[in-house]
């Protein structure tokens, strides 16, 4: 056991630290749904406990979590506010290639940012067109300086970063690029429309005549060909929040049957939580969220262990893939049902605004969008049938058909 094993936080500790704050975090989520405030003093809260920095290090000023920590309280932050983790998203996966960069100034130098709360958000996809063939966001050389210019959407969790993860094209190169939030030439705008997650603050940047410092290009950028853990990480993030609204979602429910006592003149008993089919819909929801849970912290153990190597064995990293892609259409199949089937316990009164529990099922809709589950189930049969490769870091955009224009 290393020194560093040997500090890190214990699940106990965490929970001291966390779960006050995700309580805090969770009593004002129905109010910045309905009145859509972006969440930047609990952003804030999370900063000050230093969430950002659970990867991080002892040594560094983080916790030195594992990979199954991480995601446990992932899930746990989602169950009080899904936008949140979702938001955290990119971060984390920038504070997993720093852990894997070689040991030197810049390594150190970023994980102790991270741990005085430094946050990091993204700008990889383009509208539009978008980057199928390459990125329409350009970084060039003027008079010995970087110039980032381009055009991006689903910016999710900039608006509340410190730094933003770009990713360009140099010269018909994939690149991706360290910007300053508050840079000149960097606007942001939370446009984003969708009817769940409406607070991620998923929206379009722009980037005119950014000067980016040679230290700030950081290699091969998100898309570039061969396998890579960040597929797999990033989409177990999304399952993470899935399974967190399930459990949000059931606990929400069981609370309003708790203390209903209005029912049927056909009923099977006096008071709903009696009720043997309600108590059947409550116990579908629980099942729901603990194998949703379950799938989630099953696929963290593989990536614990293909980070732990360093995420250089390439079949260990194929393996991660599969179990990420095995595990989101099963966590997809379990949410969705769940977040409907709720509404079954009540009439009417069920579904008022102010309680605002349709929020469970647009939220957990939008993040099943993401990365669409019939092509990742296409893609894992091609693999199994005929050993195809999976599909890892893709683009979203236009696709130019053989000796033809974008249709």
């Amino acid at each position: 056991m290393t020194t560093t094993e040997a500090k890190s936080t214990t699940d106990s500790e965490l929970d001291a630290i966390f779960g006050p704050i995700f309580d805090r975090i969770a009593q004002g989520a129905v109010t910045r749904e309905i009145d859509r405030t972006l969440p930047y003093d609990e952003v804030g809260l999370l900063r000050a406990a230093k969430f950002g920095a659970l990867r991080v290090p002892v040594e560094f000023g983080g916790y030195g979590v594992t990979v199954r920590q991480l995601f446990r309280l992932l899930i746990e932050l989602a169950a009080a506010e899904s936008n949140l983790p979702q938001a955290l998203r990119v971060h984390f996966s920038f504070v997993e290639d720093q852990l894997l960069a070689e040991q030197g100034s810049e390594r150190e130098r970023w994980l102790r940012a991270v741990a005085e709360g430094t946050l990091v958000g993204n700008a990889i996809t383009e509208p539009g067109v978008g980057a199928v063939d390459r990125y329409r966001t350009t970084l060039t050389e003027d008079g010995g300086r970087w110039l980032l210019n381009g055009v991006k959407y689903y910016s999710t969790g900039s608006l509340y970063a410190d730094y933003i993860l770009a990713a360009a094209d140099r010269n018909g190169e994939r690149v991706g690029v360290l910007v300053d939030a508050n840079a000149e030439g960097v606007r942001q705008h939370d446009d984003w429309d969708g009817f769940g997650q409406r607070l991620t603050a998923s929206g379009t940047t722009e980037f005119t005549n950014v000067a980016v410092p040679e230290d700030r290009i950081l290699g091969p950028g998100y898309g570039a060909p061969g396998p890579t853990y960040a597929t797999s990480y990033l989409q177990l993030v999304q399952l993470a929040v899935l399974a967190g609204i399930a459990k949000r979602a059931e606990r929400d429910i069981r609370e309003w049957v708790a203390a209903r006592t209005r029912g049927y003149t056909h009923s099977a008993a006096d008071l709903p939580r009696h009720d043997p089919l309600v108590q059947q819909v409550i116990g579908r929801l629980s099942a729901a969220a603990f194998a949703a849970e379950a799938s989630v912290l099953a696929v963290a153990d593989v990536l614990d262990g293909v980070l732990a190597g360093g995420a250089k064995d390439e079949s260990a990293v194929v393996a991660a893939e599969l179990a990420a892609a095995r595990a989101q259409l099963a966590v997809i199949d379990l949410v969705l049902p769940a977040t409907s089937l709720l509404f079954e316990v009540g009439g009417a009164s069920v579904v008022s605004e102010q309680l605002r529990l349709d929020r469970h099922w647009r939220n957990a809709r939008t993040i099943s969008v993401h990365n669409p589950a019939i092509q990742k189930a296409r893609a894992i049969g091609d693999h199994l049938l005929n050993g195809a490769d999976l599909p890892f870091a893709w683009s979203a955009g236009e696709r130019t058909p053989a000796g033809g224009a974008a249709q």
